[in-house]
């Protein structure tokens, strides 16, 4: 005879609440202990900073900068300790209000359309501009050796010229060298690493170091901001929330479209602007 309700027993399954289950910083700090990492090797590997770690542990999302990030911060967090990232995202949403909304995609397109392209070196119109300018100086000057000859013929007064006397030698005019124009000069220096960063329709979180560990950036880039970080040798990306950044390698932009919400991590060097 038992006393009592078994613990396998379905009865009391429906006895305890649905969500009688551990917050999402217990399971990640208890996820983490398992595994045997510190805080400060699990911040290291994920780039999420030291004092949000210990809040979200401690189920504080106010450090994270909004829903966005706090759901990216998660998810993170959870590959690194070995968890499932769903479970805890969906754990999340029902605890703050269910998944946001996604932002809709017209006003992204509008802002592109409205968003000029950037301007390259047009070298065939510097060089038609040169040419123009050079026929026309020529033109100009001969001209005015013309004019002049005729109007000292037509006043001057005097002994004719000695046959014998030599005729002055005119020196050939030289033609003036193009001056290279602001717009044939070159956006970016090709000996170093050129990243340009715009946050286009929602603002993102971003950190940005050099290839010696300086950290170049650290902080929100809100929407419509932009912000260029140069290098000699490498340029070190974080993005907290890398859908609506807009990203630009050494004067070509980047096709590839990532994910509202995700947290990439990209490295970008001299030459091809292939991530790392």
């Amino acid at each position: 005879m038992s006393i009592g309700n078994s613990p396998e027993s379905p009865e009391d399954d429906r006895n305890f609440p649905a969500d009688d289950r551990d917050s999402i910083g217990r399971a990640l700090q208890q996820a983490r202990i398992a595994a045997g990492l510190t805080v400060d090797e699990v911040s290291a590997s994920t780039r999420v900073r030291i004092p949000i770690v210990h809040a979200i542990e401690e189920d504080d999302f106010t450090r994270c900068g909004g829903d966005v990030y706090a759901r990216g911060h998660i998810r993170t967090l959870a590959r690194a300790v070995g968890l499932d990232p769903s479970a805890l995202i969906e754990q999340y949403d029902a605890d703050h209000g269910g998944r946001p909304s996604p932002t809709p995609a017209a006003p992204l397109f509008e802002a592109e359309r409205i968003r000029p392209e950037p301007r390259r070196p047009n070298w065939t119109a510097a060089m038609v501009a040169a040419i123009v300018a050079v026929v026309g100086f020529v033109g100009f000057t001969m001209f005015n050796g013309n004019d002049t000859a005729n109007t000292g013929g037509a006043v001057a007064e005097g002994p004719a010229p000695d046959k014998k006397t030599t005729a002055p030698t005119t020196k050939p005019t030289k033609t003036p060298k193009p001056v290279p124009t602001g717009s044939a000069i070159a956006a970016v220096p090709k000996d170093k690493v050129t990243v340009k960063l715009t946050a286009v329709g929602d603002k993102s979180w971003i950190s940005a170091k050099a290839s010696d560990g300086k950290l170049l950036f650290d902080g929100l880039l809100l929407k419509g901001e932009s912000k260029t970080f140069q290098d000699d040798e490498r340029v070190d990306l974080i993005l907290g929330n890398a859908g609506p950044i807009e990203l630009f390698v050494n004067g070509k932009k980047i096709e590839e479209k990532f994910e509202s919400g995700a947290v990439e991590r990209l490295s970008y060097t001299k030459g091809a602007p292939e991530s790392g």
